[in-house]
């Protein structure tokens, strides 16, 4: 019995000592870590003059100007803040703003986002969501947070069948232009929040406004929608921008998780929600993004909506784009994760179903524009269509009547033809 009692008093005390010392040794392993992150998140998160909670759990921080991320790059330590462009396309050109393709169309001005309801940023400053702990905690790398993976632009010219499967997942569904010279584009991109299976997957819409061969040096400018979990936290639609010299490896990033794109607008945030959103056989509702090149300072500026003029990514940024882009791609993109038994994710593309569906099911690009050497808005020509598996997402194009050049896009992922 006495010898049963000292075996148990040793388990319970060795229980006890590895449980003191396990803080501490989870802690030391953490500690460079968590130096690392508190060194990047000052790096991230300027002192704001004011700050907004907003219902979505966002902290919207109200920074000058002149400290946003984006003046700490190297190439913009002297730069001076353009807070105007010196021209717009918009200026030269006219539209419809009211489509006629259903009673259920919702005019793109009602598109807001969720902290608004709680307060506006002074004039002077801009709105930036705050990158918390958690935040860096759920990325693969605190380098790497914020920008995308490789392999995640499409690439038409080159498309294998046999290399599908190899591009890291990624899969698009799109329509685009080539081997020309455009100064911007523009369109109406229609608004969901598709399910995203698991938590390192994403689901977008946007454009790309490319320069360069799709090598090491490959520019790009990007702004559309997207639903991430794994850079937000959470699954809930948000405005994004995304800018790349190097074709993703070490350059670029997503809104301002790093220096590069100049804010000047203290209504809009990256990376803010935007709502309301479209529903199946209901309500649909799109938002404008517009990219043109400032012809006098060679900026790359972005609009959103008919009214915000964001910013501008620099000049300087790029190599390719310093001049021009020679190709413009619109359409979806998802990356599929794979489960371990093989199966193609679930994750949704624009509203979850598959373009021939149309209006009020399926999702949409309309007005589709490029900038010509003018400077002014203009429906492309030679436009194709591509998808990676169309038996998964798939892409349908049409022209005419007040959506102008369009097309519906989407899918569903893992279906019986795309197991």
């Amino acid at each position: 019995m006495a010898a049963n009692y000292t075996k148990v008093s040793f388990f319970l005390a060795l229980v006890m000592t590895v449980a003191i010392l396990t803080p501490s040794l989870v802690a030391g392993g953490n500690k460079f870590t968590d130096l690392k992150i508190r060194k990047h998140l000052k790096r991230l998160n300027k002192p704001a003059l004011k700050s907004i909670k907003s219902p979505d759990g966002d902290i919207i921080d109200c920074v000058p100007v002149t400290d946003q991320p984006a003046l700490a790059h190297p190439l913009l330590v002297n730069h001076s803040v353009q807070m105007t462009p010196s021209f717009n396309p918009e200026s030269v050109f006219s539209e419809s703003k009211v489509s006629s393709k259903g009673k259920n169309q919702k005019d793109g001005s009602t598109i807001s986002q969720l902290w608004h309801v709680n307060g506006k940023c002074p004039e002077n400053t801009i709105p930036i969501r705050r990158t918390r702990k958690r935040d860096l905690y759920r990325a693969s790398s605190v380098e790497r947070f914020g920008m995308k993976n490789q392999k995640s632009i499409p690439k038409p010219k080159s498309y294998d069948p046999a290399s599908v499967l190899t591009q890291n997942g990624h899969q698009h569904a799109i329509m685009y232009v080539e081997d020309g010279v455009f100064y911007g584009a523009k369109a109406k991109i229609n608004v969901w929040k598709p399910d995203v299976e698991m938590p390192n997957e994403f689901s977008l819409a946007q454009i790309w406004v490319l320069g360069g061969n799709f090598n090491s040096d490959l520019n790009s400018i990007e702004a559309g929608w997207q639903v991430s979990p794994q850079l937000y936290g959470d699954s809930h639609t948000r405005l994004f921008t995304y800018w790349t010299s190097d074709a993703y490896q070490g350059t670029g990033c997503y809104n301002h998780l790093c220096s590069g794109f100049v804010q000047v607008n203290r209504e809009i945030a990256m990376g803010g929600s935007i709502s309301p959103l479209s529903s199946y056989g209901n309500s649909q509702y799109d938002i404008t993004i517009l990219i043109w090149k400032d012809p006098k300072e060679g900026h790359w500026w972005l609009q959103f909506g008919e009214k915000y003029i964001m910013g501008y990514w620099p000049a300087s940024l790029f190599s390719y784009l310093s001049e021009s882009a020679s190709m413009i791609e619109w359409g979806g993109e998802v990356v599929n994760s794979e489960s371990e038994e093989g199966q193609h994710t679930t994750t949704q593309m624009g509203s979850g179903r598959f373009a021939e569906e149309g209006w009020g099911k399926a999702s949409y690009f309309k007005n589709v524009q490029v900038v010509d050497g003018s400077n002014e808005l203009r429906n492309p020509e030679n436009i194709q269509v591509f998808t990676d598996q169309d038996n998964c997402y798939n892409v349908k194009s049409g022209d005419g009547g007040s959506w102008g050049s369009h097309f519906y896009y989407g899918g569903p992922g893992r279906n019986p033809d795309c197991p």
